[in-house]
């Protein structure tokens, strides 16, 4: 969600409670519906308080998914670029394979597999280029004693990658369940109409809509940043885009060059398989 979009929701939810409060303030008594305003606020403060300790919770739950996706996300390109210096050490008839595989691999987390988490329909789906490269790896038989060391590097490091693709994708689904957005909502509701009862004819019309205004922009801002944390990936001003990766595939094609390799990718430029 872009930030003009999210100024808009907080500025027409804020004006709607706001004109509410207002419509409310003219059959209003004076000195508001409550008898005893004392006992109203404190009320009014077991509300908020238990809104906030609710709220700051699942804020601090949905900002530790999303460094767990930021960092998964960056750890898994620094990973691709390493497996590609390691498998420059394994036998010379499997490394064009697993390095074009590695090129794929890369390209497609930067294509087709962050757009599919743009779009939270990638679910538990492999990257097809980490299927064959495991398929490949099985087929490496080292001999020398660098070849060996290589190949348990490699194998360490493919753990690594897929540990790291999975605190990725983890992020892309989601860690607010429904039932909290439900209580959330209905919590914000109860206050709203609570604030309703605050409404009082006796009091200057700036000032009621101020009561009712800033707490309705807090509350709605609030739940617009819980929106952006449970769902980081997309375009706009805090979300995660493959900018590691992208770096990554910089970085494969410089060594690429340095090494003098010239492949033929079995993909296209979104990690989508050709041929």
């Amino acid at each position: 969600m872009s930030i003009l979009l999210s100024t808009a929701i907080v500025v027409m939810v804020t004006a709607v409670a706001v004109t509410a409060m207002l419509v409310a303030r003219r059959r209003a008594p004076e000195g508001s519906r409550f008898n005893d305003g004392d006992r109203a606020a404190g009320v009014f403060g077991v509300l908020a308080t238990g809104f906030s300790v609710l709220l700051g919770f699942v804020v601090f739950l949905s900002f530790e998914s999303y460094d767990v996706a930021r960092t998964g996300s960056q750890a898994e390109a620094r990973v691709v670029s390493q497996q590609l210096e390691t498998a420059l050490l394994l036998p010379e008839d499997v490394q064009s394979d697993l390095i074009a595989e590695l090129t794929c691999y890369a390209r497609s987390v930067v294509g087709i597999q962050w757009e599919r988490m743009e779009d939270g329909d990638l679910g538990e789906e492999l990257n097809p280029w980490g299927v064959e490269l495991a398929r490949t790896t099985q087929a490496v038989d080292p001999e020398s004693t660098s070849e060996q060391s290589a190949f348990d590097h490699w194998l360490d490091q493919t753990v690594e990658r897929e540990d790291a693709r999975q605190d990725r994708v983890h992020g892309a689904l989601g860690v607010i369940p429904t039932p909290l957005w439900i209580v959330l909502f209905f919590i914000t509701v109860v206050i709203f109409v609570y604030m309703l009862f605050f409404a009082d004819s006796g009091e200057a019309a700036v000032v009621q809509a101020m009561l009712m205004g800033s707490v309705v922009a807090v509350i709605t801002a609030m739940l617009l940043l819980l929106n952006f944390l449970d769902d980081p990936f997309h375009d706009g001003i805090g979300g995660l885009q493959p900018d590691a990766m992208e770096r990554t595939q910089q970085v494969i094609e410089e060594e690429l060059a340095a090494a003098d390799l010239d492949l033929t990718l079995p993909c296209d430029g979104a990690g989508m398989p050709v041929g």
